[in-house]
């Protein structure tokens, strides 16, 4: 009798294992993007609603949790405000398992960004620049902006190759 439970018990859990595998359900599935794709986000994954990766509308992106940043760049004139969502809470929001990722722009620029260097707010994914929606032409719709004026070693020359402007993809790699 004792033998028969621990059969059947262990046919439930094995059953259970198969529906509910590891961290299945500690990361809600992404909706597949309603709007027009602006970021895919490929790798070393676990979430994803597009084949192997994971793509994001602007409304799945805000989704993320949208933070402001008010810094100066080298690019342009005064201070300016960004909104966007962390790069690093992006990549939880998909599961990143890798050591790095590659952000490539719509210009085939890209750049390395090691994880271990992105922080809580650091660096962001930005969708509005002083409240507009940026433009292709306007360094959008998506930027990798950094708070520079927060920290010197934001101002610096990898901080700087790091801010992609007409970002369209990130690969999580090793």
């Amino acid at each position: 009798m004792k033998q028969q439970k621990f059969w059947r018990l262990l046919a439930t859990a094995t059953l259970l294992a198969a529906a509910f595998p590891a961290g299945a359900n500690s990361l809600p599935p992404l909706s597949p993007p309603k709007g027009e794709v602006l970021l895919t986000v490929c790798g070393k994954i676990k979430v994803r609603n597009q084949g192997d990766c994971a793509a994001f509308d602007l409304a799945e992106i805000r989704s993320v949790g949208p933070v402001t940043m008010e810094t100066t760049t080298i690019w342009t004139d005064g201070i300016q405000k960004f909104e966007g969502v962390p790069l690093r809470a992006l990549l939880e929001r998909v599961g990143a398992e890798g050591q790095h990722v590659w952000a490539a722009a719509a210009n085939d620029y890209g750049a390395d960004i090691p994880l271990v260097e992105t922080e809580t707010e650091a660096p962001v994914i930005a969708y509005l620049l002083n409240g507009d929606v940026m433009s292709l032409r306007d360094k959008g719709p998506l930027w990798i902006v950094y708070p520079y004026d927060a920290d010197i070693r934001y101002r610096s020359d990898v901080a700087y190759s790091r801010s992609v402007w007409q970002l369209v993809s990130l690969n999580v790699t090793e």
